[in-house]
């Protein structure tokens, strides 16, 4: 038996017995990094962790190269880090996967929160709708901050197309505002709405996400505008 094997099993059986949430955070990334650090005193490497990146989510957004760069987490360590909030996100979507008519804003907001989750860069999804507005399927567009807005309105048209759409949900987030939409925003809005006309489609909404909030231009009015 191992020097530091008690202590990893009264750690396990406090989380057998109690959960997480009877867990700190140095306590908690310490039990997770045991599944990948078998003979290492992992709670000097959890606090290296946490000095380093000043927070147990800062760990979770760290890269893979950060955080091998921390003496003895090695590849293992850092894909496991990586893996549970990917894991998380992959927990959520199925929980919404349930959700393929899309009746009111509200199910459109329930939907497409998840698929943002974690991101730290801009993400632009659409959402094909057959005449029920039953989904056909939720395509990423780009990643990253967009600046080509004819580009983005051609690449809408042409995936509308491609699945044969009756009607589409534009939907992006902004990782680190507000769910409010930007006049850049409101710009592509009223574009992408004159080009699906133009085809036969509509523009169903454009869905603003920040975080667990979300904004349906079209319940705000804003597509009264247009």
């Amino acid at each position: 038996m191992g020097v530091h094997d008690g202590h990893r099993d009264r750690l396990k059986n406090r989380f057998i017995e109690h959960g997480i949430d009877s867990f700190n955070d140095l306590n908690a990334l310490e039990l997770l990094l045991f599944y990948a650090i078998p003979r290492r005193d992992t709670n000097v490497l959890a606090h290296d962790l946490l000095d380093k990146f000043g927070s147990l989510s800062g760990v979770f957004d760290a890269g893979l190269r950060e955080l091998t760069e921390v003496p003895g987490i090695g590849e293992n360590a850092a894909l496991l880090i990586k893996l549970v909030p990917q894991m998380v996100k992959k927990c959520r979507i199925s929980r919404v996967n349930d959700i393929r008519i899309f009746r009111s804003s509200a199910d459109l907001g329930r939907f497409l929160v998840p698929h943002f989750m974690d991101e730290r860069d801009e993400l632009v999804l659409l959402l094909c709708l057959d005449s029920r507005k039953a989904l056909i399927s939720c395509e990423v567009l780009s990643r990253g901050v967009v600046n080509a807005v004819d580009i983005t309105v051609r690449r809408i048209v042409e995936t509308a197309l491609k699945n044969k759409a009756a009607s589409v949900v534009l939907s992006h987030n902004h990782p680190e505002g507000i769910a409010l939409p930007s006049r850049e925003d409101e710009m592509l809005t009223k574009k992408v709405g004159e080009a699906l006309r133009l085809i036969g489609m509509e523009l169903l909404d454009h869905v603003i996400v920040a975080g667990e909030q979300y904004f349906s231009m079209r319940d705000s009015g804003l597509f009264g505008r247009f």
